[in-house]
């Protein structure tokens, strides 16, 4: 798969000058690639163009012209594009209400564990979360996790010949099922695969 590099990403100026339409796109393209799960978790499913956007973002909020303060931006955000054969996505836990969400966490600890992808006819996928670090403790899981979904050949073909999707948790303090998941996403995501 297609990686970012500086050239990619492009300078501080020209960036500044096609922010706005730019920002536009990411707002269209996101609505094809974000999964609720229940009423409080959110995948967003990464891939080179949100990855991008996010590196862009970071060069405009720090004023990043330096290469190699660019080039640490994209080490950090490279592996978050898919490779091929998986998906990758941010995991949000949402709670807006401050003392309800610390109740929650430690409420839902491995919650990151617990959520699946199943492509209809297979077994469902279980995510490799968190491989930077570990985001939950003995008291309470973060409300953001980065997550990993490996699928077989004959999964990334059903899938690409339009096979149903399901997404769910089956956290004892969070369940919640997404099927069949909406074929703009189920397309979108699809082309991850490529």
């Amino acid at each position: 798969m297609k990686k970012l590099t500086i050239a990619s990403v492009g300078t501080f100026d020209q960036y500044q000058q096609q922010r706005a339409s730019i920002r536009q796109a990411i707002i269209e393209h996101k609505k094809n690639r974000r999964v609720p799960l229940g009423p409080n978790a959110t995948l967003h499913f990464e891939d080179y163009m949100t990855m991008k956007y996010q590196v862009q973002e970071m060069i405009r909020a720090e004023h990043l012209r330096d290469a190699g303060a660019i080039s640490e931006e994209l080490d950090a955000y490279n592996p978050l594009i898919p490779d091929g054969s998986n998906l990758k996505c941010t995991f949000m836990i949402e709670f807006p209400d401050e003392a309800e969400r610390r109740q929650q966490l430690k409420l839902l600890i491995n919650l990151e564990q617990h959520v699946f992808i199943q492509i209809d006819g297979f077994e469902p996928v279980p995510p490799v979360a968190d491989e930077d670090l570990e985001r939950s403790t003995e008291d309470k899981t973060s409300a953001v996790h980065f997550m990993r979904y490996e699928f077989s050949q004959e999964m990334i073909q059903a899938a690409k010949k339009g096979a149903t999707w399901a997404i769910y948790s089956d956290h004892p303090a969070y369940q919640h099922r997404i099927e069949p998941l909406p074929d703009n996403i189920a397309s979108s995501l699809c082309r991850d695969f490529d």
